[in-house]
């Protein structure tokens, strides 16, 4: 037996597990020197989704997140996620971007890459590992634990030895969801020790409850790495606390060797952040559920669905897309689901609540992914299902990036010529999310602001006015009573009367809340029916808006970049 290493994820994916990642660079710069004090074999501060937050919701450069942490570390190695050939966007990019992303990150300060493909593709790991190899990284090879008729044992240590061949230096279990079992993490973790002799990390959320104990049967496997975030900002969808794994482990043979009066006193700094993002912390995904087990949605996952369906008015239809998502998992080949697959299921099942009809409403990448632009599904999708998506379109059987083209010296000149660069790595930022980053490198983003809660306090007594009149009309008299309403129904009035125009007369209405992203038609064209009229991004994916006829363009209601509600009207057609 022998001492169980720690990593810290509370900088990246615990705020991404509970907050839609929103914790901001300057709330976690003073605690940076404290935690690397910890002993800690590294802690995760940089990728997932954090990128794209960034420079989305908090007009930060994560760049410069990357090296202000990094500065201040000096014992802990600063570990990030990376989603293979997807970087930390939702797509797969060409080789030349993959090259430059990955040796930019390692200069800025990242030791450990750690390293994962969606569906378990290793071809879409490759490029990436071998570009942080020649950096002189570590490389952490992961492996996405999933739950499915088509996931076995034996298809996990397979997929440990091919990335051992390709020389990680570690290996990761991936389990997003949360929903690995004491049983199958001793033997998963039994396997793999018995297979390869790189060191193994068994990385878990408290979803399901489970992860404790099975983080404690991984460690009498063999286990060398556990992965904990500090308790105000872990259990529920994020991982397990660093102090109650610590003070568990303690005098046994797995003893991590951490001081818990200094993880103590480090969570103190966290208690106060805790209440300042109180506003952002949601009792579902604070809380146990054991349907994941059933429905395997990861802690990021389940956040941002919460966020979305908020963002749609459509809360209420939770538990309804909860149950649509196995179905839909099950319908396109049993996929992990982990970002970006996570989301193309995620929002399909979204959709097919929300529409009324599955698979009314197809999203560009659900798309991508059925045609094999993502990798290789772990299990089949059906003929019939298949054809309702992409109709007779082939499907392709190469590495998906060989397809593409190669990108950064034409988003290198594009992004000179808008004069967005200050840096080289503003041409990266430009090269991963162009949308975003044109309006984030010329500062037009302006910081989403963060609610703060107040303590409550009494109400103050109001003045007492009379509540029944006696009113006259045409001579007649009417008894009236006025009945209070509260706050909520007024601002629901407020934002009713300031809802656009809808349904008018051969108006192309908007499915859902979104941004216009590009508006392919002006007035006065003529479209057949099936042709794109409009791509609107929503919840991260693109829509197609399609002309429902065979019509002309009378008049278009948006612009490109703009915001709109379900309901909207984009543009009349004649």
């Amino acid at each position: 037996m022998k001492k169980v290493k720690i990593t810290d994820t509370t900088l990246r994916d615990a705020h991404q597990s509970l907050l839609a990642t929103r914790m901001r660079t300057r709330d976690m710069l003073p605690i940076v020197e404290k935690m690397d004090q910890a002993g800690f074999f590294s802690m995760e501060i940089w990728g997932g989704a954090t990128f794209d937050t960034c420079i989305r919701f908090l007009n930060e450069d994560p760049w410069e997140r990357l090296r202000e942490i990094k500065n201040r570390l000096k014992n802990t190695q600063a570990q990030m996620l990376l989603r293979g050939q997807n970087l930390v966007g939702y797509k797969h990019y060409p080789d030349d971007v993959v090259e430059k992303f990955v040796v930019k990150a390692a200069e800025n300060g990242v030791d450990i890459f750690r390293i994962f493909d969606a569906l378990n593709d290793v071809r879409n790991m490759e490029f990436a590992i071998k570009v942080a190899k020649r950096k002189g990284a570590h490389v952490q090879g992961a492996i996405c634990y999933t739950i499915s008729p088509v996931h076995t044992i034996e298809k996990y240590v397979e997929l440990a030895k091919q990335l051992v061949e390709l020389n990680c230096d570690s290996l990761c279990i991936k389990d997003m969801a949360g929903m690995i079992s004491p049983h199958d993490a001793y033997e998963i973790v039994k396997a793999l020790k018995k297979e390869v002799n790189i060191p193994v990390d068994l990385h878990s959320h408290c979803t399901s409850g489970m992860a404790p104990a099975s983080y404690y049967a991984a460690c009498n496997a063999g286990v060398d790495i556990l992965d904990t975030a500090f308790s105000l900002f872990a259990w529920g969808t994020s991982q397990p606390p660093v102090e109650s794994i610590v003070a568990a482990l303690k005098g046994t043979p797995h003893d991590t060797g951490l001081d818990l009066e200094l993880l103590t006193e480090i969570a103190e700094y966290f208690k106060d952040l805790r209440k300042k993002y109180a506003s952002l912390l949601d009792p579902i995904s604070e809380r146990v559920d054991t349907n994941v087990i059933r429905y395997q949605i990861p802690g990021g996952m389940i956040s941002n669905l919460i966020s979305q369906l908020k963002e749609q008015n459509a809360l209420d239809k939770y538990e309804e897309v909860l149950k649509e998502v196995p179905r839909v998992r099950a319908e396109l080949g049993y996929a992990p689901l982990v970002t970006p697959t996570s989301q193309i299921i995620g929002i399909q099942a979204v959709l097919n609540v929300l529409m009324g009809e599955r698979y009314k409403v197809v999203p560009r990448e659900v798309k991508d992914y059925v045609k094999g632009f993502y990798g290789r599904p772990p299990g089949p999708i059906s003929d019939e299902i298949r054809k309702k998506i992409i109709g007779d379109e082939k499907l392709i059987t190469r590495r998906p990036a060989d397809l593409i083209e190669p990108q950064l010296e034409r988003m290198e000149k594009e992004a000179k010529q808008l004069g967005l660069v200050k840096k080289e790595e503003d041409i990266l930022t430009y090269a991963l999310f162009p949308q975003v980053a044109v309006k984030f490198l010329k500062g037009e983003i302006k910081e989403e602001p963060l609610v703060e809660l107040k303590e409550k306090t009494a109400p103050t007594a109001l003045p007492t006015i009379p509540t029944e009149f006696k009113v006259e009309v045409n001579g007649d008299i009417y008894d009236v009573k006025i009945i209070q309403v509260g706050q909520s129904a007024v601002k629901e009035i407020k934002r009713a009367e300031e809802v656009k125009p809808k349904n008018l007369e051969g108006g192309v209405i908007s499915a859902m809340q979104g941004t216009v992203l590009k508006l392919k038609v002006k007035t006065g064209d003529f479209v057949k029916t099936g042709d794109i009229i409009a791509v609107l991004e929503a919840m991260k994916m693109q829509n197609d808006v399609r002309a429902p006829a065979s019509v002309v363009v009378k008049e278009i209601l948006v612009n490109e970049g703009q915001s709109v509600s379900q309901g909207d009207t984009l543009m009349v057609i004649k």
